[in-house]
């Protein structure tokens, strides 16, 4: 029988869009979705896990014949930095766990990293793929460990370990999940419904973005691309666009000629996002495997309002 894949953290902003997408690609079954909280809805195999649980996991990924990992749970940055004990834990401690039975089971594994790997010394704009990586976050903190720790277990084990450092994903799909990002899937649903936004950093605040529809198929991508061929696998920085609030605002007062946005900056993700790069250097990516963004700032506007307004009417 195939090997199966395995979703941790399913039940996430990026999980809630790669299961049905693996879904679709290798068929319902042949797919495991798996968080802490109960499912509701799956339409196929779901395990309730806490990664950080050794034990349980090695039982899960020994039962149903897993040979791929999605390792995508994780506290993210404004959440991580009002809890970094509970952080550290999940972040590292769990990381750790997952790669270790990866390894006992030579299951090919993905860990998605981010622009939090970087800090106020690393140039940013462009951020290069290698540079230095000082972060000032625990969630930041915890992603160059993860970089670090799948890199030891490449070089020390040979496991397949790949990852993505992904701007802030944008999507209709799942709620924020508590990074300092949010505000850019927070305002199309306030435009929407209310038709005014109070957002919590500067208007000028440049940041990259991406849709989650260029973040999955890259992941899908990467995965799927010969390991000869990946200079930077576990840590590739790839690019949708970047923008600021007050950009990404007028693009949906293009749309919805009443929407409203107003500024009450919260000074810790204020913090957070001005250690963060403008825009990142994925030329590495697009030459080892041929990435491509679909998705500029206006078509995932227009995407994004498609998407929430058929979502409402339904």
């Amino acid at each position: 029988m195939e090997r199966r894949i395995l979703v941790i953290g399913a039940l996430g902003q990026v999980g809630s869009d790669l299961v049905p997408a693996l879904r679709q690609i290798y068929g319902a079954t042949h797919v495991i979705a798996s968080d802490l909280k109960p499912a509701t809805d799956e339409a196929g195999p779901y395990a309730m896990l806490d990664c950080t649980d050794g034990v349980a996991l090695d039982e899960l990924v020994t039962r149903m014949r897993v040979g791929i990992i999605y390792h995508l749970a994780a506290l993210l940055s404004a959440t991580a930095e009002r809890m970094p004990q509970q952080a550290w834990r999940l972040n590292v401690d769990g990381l750790y766990t997952v790669l270790e039975v990866a390894r006992l089971h030579r299951c090919q594994i993905f860990v998605p990293s981010s622009i939090a790997a970087f800090g106020p010394e690393t140039p940013r704009d462009p951020t290069p793929q290698v540079t230095i990586q000082r972060p000032t976050t625990m969630y930041g903190i915890s992603k160059v460990i993860s970089e670090l720790l799948c890199s030891y277990y490449v070089a020390r084990y040979g496991l397949d370990a790949r990852g993505l450092r992904f701007p802030g994903l944008i999507s209709a799909t799942a709620p924020p999940g508590g990074g300092t990002t949010d505000y850019a899937v927070e305002i199309f649903h306030a435009a929407l419904s209310t038709g005014a936004y109070t957002c919590y950093l500067q208007p000028d605040t440049r940041l990259p973005l991406m849709y989650m529809a260029d973040g999955i198929r890259a992941m899908l991508e990467l995965m799927a691309t010969d390991r000869e061929r990946l200079r930077y696998a576990n840590a590739y920085n790839i690019q949708g666009f970047s923008a600021t609030p007050a950009e990404l605002a007028a693009a949906i007062s293009r749309r919805i000629p009443e929407f409203q946005i107003d500024y009450a900056i919260q000074p810790y993700r204020q913090a957070i996002a001005d250690s963060w790069p403008h825009a990142l250097d994925d030329s590495a990516a697009r030459a080892d495997w041929g990435w491509q963004p679909h998705y500029d700032l206006e078509g995932m506007v227009d995407e994004m309002l498609r998407v929430i307004r058929q979502q409402s009417a339904s």
